[in-house]
């Protein structure tokens, strides 16, 4: 049987997640597979070990990134999820999983459509026998996402309300407490376009006192926040 060599690049700042990780992959491979795996702790390191993959011609196959990292030195790259967007635009037969926290629908529905990984994995979900699950997966019939995720779409499907990721970003940053006012600080919208926005919304949703508070209440209820 040939054998399958793999090289994986593993971003995390926490240590010891990094060597649960590596531990689980290497004792979890097929016997035909070997892997060589390096790791970084923020962006900054990341970019080095891809950089120099690259210029000795042996890039690698399979990527993870924590989303949230110390960004890079010069601010280009804010987050894990920055550093997987840069991997999808320059390097097309690489395979992305994303690890997290955060279980925001907003950013979840936001990364399958701007990375669209091929594994996609909430930490407080995560086991070792899911772990070795995900990398097996990924190779062979991607994607693989883990139970929260699942969850997450499958509720997104049955409600019959549609929004565009400028509506969830706009729902998202109102159940932070960000005022209406304020939310051109953050969307590439006029105040009036966002009014617009919302007040559709409001009726989408049947906001019939024509409140935030009640429309944020709906829209967790249903699953959109």
């Amino acid at each position: 049987m040939k054998t399958q060599e793999l090289k994986i690049l593993m971003v995390d700042d926490h240590p010891m997640i990094i060597e649960g990780y590596m531990h689980t992959l290497m004792a979890s491979k097929k016997e035909n597979q070997s892997l060589t795996i390096d790791i970084a702790s923020d962006c900054d390191s990341a970019l080095k070990a891809m950089k120099k993959a690259k210029s000795i011609g042996v890039p690698y196959n399979i990527y993870f990134f924590d989303i949230s990292i110390p960004e890079s030195s010069d601010g280009l790259y804010k987050s894990g999820e920055d550093l997987a967007k840069r991997v999808r635009m320059v390097e097309e037969d690489a395979k992305i999983v994303i690890l997290t926290m955060f279980d925001e629908v907003y950013r979840i529905h936001d990364i399958i459509k701007t990375i669209n990984p091929e594994g996609f994995l909430i930490k407080s979900d995560l086991t070792s026998s899911e772990l070795a699950s995900a990398f097996q997966a990924i190779q062979n019939n991607p994607p693989f996402y883990s139970g929260t995720i699942n969850k997450i779409l499958r509720k997104s499907l049955q409600n019959p309300i549609t929004l565009d990721l400028v509506n969830h970003k706009m729902l998202h940053l109102l159940s932070l407490g960000v005022k209406t006012k304020d939310l051109v600080k953050h969307l590439d919208l006029t105040l009036s376009a966002i009014e617009k926005r919302k007040k559709n919304i409001k009726e989408l949703f049947f906001v019939e006192d024509g409140k935030d508070e009640t429309l944020i209440k709906i829209a967790k209820e249903k699953g959109y926040i």
